[in-house]
């Protein structure tokens, strides 16, 4: 997990460590938040490696908490990555149909040698597992923005109702 003393004595980043180290972008606000779990799911799925550092990357321009951006990623690690490589594949397969391809197209008339064929076969497999991981990825950033936002909100509102009650209590104490 980066932090912000991290980032500052890293050497690599030096020369752009003052645009991480702005406070707004290691604050927990009620907008940063929901913006750092939709940008660390949305990096957990499109970039295969180094995500925890693209997400941070990405976090600056668009002003979302550092911390939450690079932890939403470990939703994709070494454990699960199997798990979500086959999810990919069969969400792609049912969004564009790619079963239903035959024989009889052109790319496949071209290539006919066992190379061609296991080549064929992978480059099919490939995008149909991109094109679900993309589809993954907006679902679960727009999902993960959507609970983080109301979760905030919740979370909020009910430590204001401790105060609130703690507040009437203190004043039915007092006038007593």
């Amino acid at each position: 997990m980066p932090t912000r003393k991290g980032m500052a004595e890293n050497r690599y980043l030096k020369p752009i460590a003052h645009r991480f180290l702005r406070s707004d972008l290691w604050r927990f606000t009620r907008r940063s938040v929901p913006r750092g779990v939709a940008l660390g799911m949305m990096a957990a799925f499109l970039i295969p490696v180094g995500q925890i550092f693209g997400a941070v990357f990405l976090a600056l321009p668009i002003r979302a908490n550092v911390p939450i951006a690079a932890l939403t990623t470990f939703i994709t690690n070494p454990f699960t990555y199997p798990f979500w490589i086959a999810i990919a594949n069969q969400i792609g397969k049912f969004a564009l149909r790619i079963d239903a391809m035959t024989y009889g197209q052109p790319i496949n008339n071209q290539i006919r040698g066992e190379f061609g064929i296991w080549l064929s076969w992978f480059v099919r497999e490939a995008g149909v597992t991109a094109f679900g991981f993309l589809l993954l990825g907006i679902v679960f950033s727009s999902l993960g923005y959507l609970i983080s936002s109301f979760g905030w909100r919740w979370w909020t509102a009910r430590k204001w109702q401790k105060r609130i009650r703690k507040l009437d209590l203190d004043s039915e104490t007092d006038g007593k």
